[in-house]
């Protein structure tokens, strides 16, 4: 299991483009919670893919969830130091994050 360590500078503006989609947490537990919650069930994928013009032409592998995945997060003045641990390709949980907080993020290291 691979684990992502993510840097996200101001988090209080940490928010996707699409109401639909982002994160509407006010702390770090609850946005591990979301992402966690974003990799192991197919909510999130579905609230988007349900928006595309032709939903049924979006490839499953876009879809792929890992049911063992998990986030913990910690503020540190106004940047929040996430951590995610996931089988997932980077690709995906990228995708997942940008829905969620949109590019403010940044991928820190990779063990």
């Amino acid at each position: 299991m691979a684990i992502f360590s993510i840097h996200i500078e101001h988090f209080d503006g940490a928010r996707g483009s699409d109401p639909a989609l982002a994160f509407s947490g006010g702390s770090p537990d609850a946005l591990a919670s979301a992402i966690s919650e974003a990799l192991r069930e197919p909510g999130l994928f579905q609230r988007w893919r349900d928006q595309q013009l032709e939903p049924d032409k979006v490839p499953a592998a876009l879809g792929q969830l890992d049911p063992l995945a998990s986030a913990r997060a910690e503020q540190h003045d106004l940047h929040v130091e996430l951590e995610i641990r996931s089988d997932l390709p980077m690709k995906l949980i990228a995708q997942r994050l940008t829905w969620l907080i949109g590019p403010h993020w940044d991928l820190r290291n990779v063990r």
